[in-house]
């Protein structure tokens, strides 16, 4: 697995990801997820709120490493405030 770069900030973004389509897989079977209009102007539940963070989230990741020479680690903060933003106003 050597060849395949894996550091402990790519262990942990995965990580996060996973556990949060397992968290999320709970919510909508718990709580039924309602439509709701956000500043796109479209009706997006939560697992499209979740798309277009994880989505986002991996071109910040490709952007911070292919622009910056800053660890990893900052991506993952940029990434949760990105996610933040998303889930409140999208």
């Amino acid at each position: 697995m050597e060849w395949m770069a894996w550091t402990w900030p790519t262990a942990a973004f995965f990580s996060v990801i996973a556990i949060t389509l397992i968290t999320f897989t709970i919510l909508a079977i718990k709580y039924p997820e309602t439509p709701r209009v956000g500043i796109l102007r479209i009706e997006t539940t939560r697992g499209d709120r979740l798309f277009i963070t994880l989505l986002g989230s991996a071109f910040l990741n490709l952007a911070w490493l292919g622009l910056l020479s800053a660890p990893q680690w900052g991506a993952l903060i940029v990434c949760f405030v990105y996610a933040i933003a998303v889930f409140r106003w999208v």
